[in-house]
């Protein structure tokens, strides 16, 4: 049975556009649409669509907003049309904390470089979060506490206590339940992080449990336009202890810093293990897929801490990572993955797991305290 489709726009004609576009798909079909976000709350409880689309602004009741009441009174899973903007961008984050699983541009030439490239990948992106209409609970928000209390003064942020979460791990050969009890004892000078379809609520999720005096600097690769990288650091480094940063050609590695790759160009890492730095440069090559590239900034990192690397591929459509842990497992570095459960869509550590390069697979509320056990501050 194809998957029901709730469109919700106030434009007609980008109404019907992305209606053509969906029911091409035979695993798809739109089945109502909404021109305003209480329109789109009232017949998500009443419809119940496997999926929904949603812009941001609209009439009646914004797109930020039908989010929250959405998944307060039938939780769905639902996928945002965003402006490459400044203001796009927060508005899109706000979306996701608020519960949506994934966006993309309303610009559809921002994304493909022809209409079937762009459908085709409307489409993957509909069927992917759809999946996950089964595993959709009641949002419960982790960031807003968070929010309030934080702040960039380091007396404040010391007295902020470190949120506790069960710290299970789910081992797929066995379906044991584990946790990572305490540090193997490895040394490591880096964390670097992964991360696609459903990166920004995990990376926050993560990041916000970190201590302000965590000890190694902290790379972050996630599949993100240039208009959003900016903005996502800024809400990271407003709600984190440690500090967040766009990184910049020429940042000089610190502890208890993370430096998240700039949407639309490659973030490699030079210099030596004792003087680490930050290159970004161009990517102009067809050959690349993704700009960020996980493969690319985990190869870099190969290179200058060989195997004094934790490494962790989170949520994420393709298999971008893969490559690069196999450079990084080659030097003796660990590589863990996120476990399918917790996944918004279990494409990119699937990949990993499947080359057997990951040692672990983790439930995303295992993520943290794992991360902080194994580096010797948990």
């Amino acid at each position: 049975m194809p998957y029901k489709v709730l469109v919700v726009d106030d434009s007609s004609f980008f109404r019907r556009r992305v209606t053509d576009i969906i029911n091409k798909d035979p695993n798809l079909t739109v089945i109502d649409v909404a021109v305003n976000g209480q329109e789109a709350v009232d017949k998500s409880v009443s419809l119940k669509p496997d999926v929904i689309t949603m812009d941001i602004e609209m009439p009646v009741l914004n797109g930020i907003d039908a989010v929250k009441q959405i998944m307060e009174k039938s939780p769905t899973p639902i996928l945002m049309f965003s402006s490459l903007t400044h203001q796009g961008a927060k508005a899109t984050l706000e979306a996701l904390d608020a519960g949506a699983l994934d966006f993309l541009p309303k610009k559809f030439s921002d994304i493909a470089k022809d209409s079937d490239e762009a459908g085709n990948l409307l489409r993957q992106r509909v069927v992917e979060i759809a999946r996950k209409r089964s595993s959709i609970r009641p949002k419960r928000v982790f960031s807003s506490s968070i929010a309030k209390a934080s702040t960039k003064d380091v007396t404040q942020k010391s007295s902020i206590a470190s949120p506790r979460t069960e710290r299970t791990t789910r081992v797929e050969n066995d379906n044991k339940v584990n946790f990572v009890k305490k540090s193997s004892g490895k040394e490591y000078k880096l964390l670097a992080i992964g991360t696609s379809t459903g990166g920004p609520v995990a990376l926050q999720k993560i990041l916000t449990q970190f201590d302000r005096n965590f000890p190694l600097p902290i790379i972050l690769v996630q599949h993100m336009p240039a208009a959003f990288t900016s903005a996502f650091a800024n809400r990271l480094n407003g709600l984190c202890k440690i500090s967040v940063k766009e990184a910049s050609d020429g940042d000089v590695l610190k502890p208890g810093c993370a430096y998240l790759a700039p949407g639309g160009r490659q973030m490699i890492l030079s210099g030596s293990e004792s003087s680490p730095k930050i290159k970004i440069v161009d990517d102009n090559s067809a050959k690349i897929t993704f700009k960020p590239s996980v493969d690319i900034s985990f190869a870099s990192a190969a290179k200058i801490f060989s195997g004094k690397v934790l490494a962790v591929i989170l949520t994420g459509m393709g298999s971008d990572g893969r490559d690069g842990a196999k450079m990084l497992k080659a030097r003796g570095a660990t590589i863990w993955s996120q476990d399918e459960q917790s996944c918004v869509v279990y494409g990119m550590p699937q990949a990993i797991d499947k080359a057997g390069i990951s040692a672990l697979s983790l439930p995303l509320d295992a993520m943290s305290s794992s991360m902080s056990k194994e580096v010797g501050c948990g």
